[in-house]
């Protein structure tokens, strides 16, 4: 497989530099495997972005209690063929939040590859998940969205310690705190 050279493949390698350069090599070769991978209809599995939304103070997360999966995650979405995954994360931030004066960091976060159970038909399929730090710069009133049963901002530091955190959600709080400690 030849992976493609643009600014998606730049910034897996440059997420391998100094992260994790295994879970980079497993987003570089699901990139290079099929045009479709930023299409949702793209069945083995596809491309989303989220947003490690943060307060502007950087002390708090905004999560979202998931109409379809029923946990707390971070907001983000499908990237419906946006190869510019940090645009979809502002999107879906700004979508399912309501806030507006985000900001997006262009560099990668987290990445996260996760398993959809079946549902209503569709199959079962893998989210290749890519992260990105959105920062509130103006008022923090959110509105809950139809996607979700509920938004509330949690302290980074108690979601690190909280044994009940979902791994992911772990993992991020504890990056974050090291990054801005």
């Amino acid at each position: 497989m030849t992976v493609p050279d643009d600014a998606t493949a730049r910034a897996f390698d440059d997420y391998a530099h100094g992260v994790d350069a295994a879970g980079a090599a497993e987003f570089l070769d699901f990139l290079a495997s099929s045009p479709e991978a930023f299409e949702r209809h793209h069945t083995v599995g596809h491309f989303t972005g989220s947003a490690w939304l943060v307060s502007a103070d950087g002390r708090r997360v905004l999560l979202t209690h998931h109409r379809k999966l029923a946990r707390w995650l971070q907001l983000g979405g499908h990237a419906d063929g946006d190869r510019e995954l940090s645009r979809v994360a502002l999107r879906e931030a700004e979508e399912e939040s309501g806030l507006s004066g985000l900001v997006v960091e262009p560099a990668i976060f987290d990445l996260d590859r996760h398993w959809i159970p079946e549902r209503k038909g569709e199959p079962g399929h893998w989210h290749y998940d890519v992260r990105f730090v959105v920062r509130v710069t103006t008022d923090e009133a959110f509105v809950v969205s139809a996607e979700s049963l509920e938004l509330a901002w949690r302290d980074v530091a108690e979601l690190a310690a909280d044994p009940a955190t979902d791994a992911s959600l772990k993992r991020m709080a504890l990056r974050w705190l090291a990054r801005e400690g």
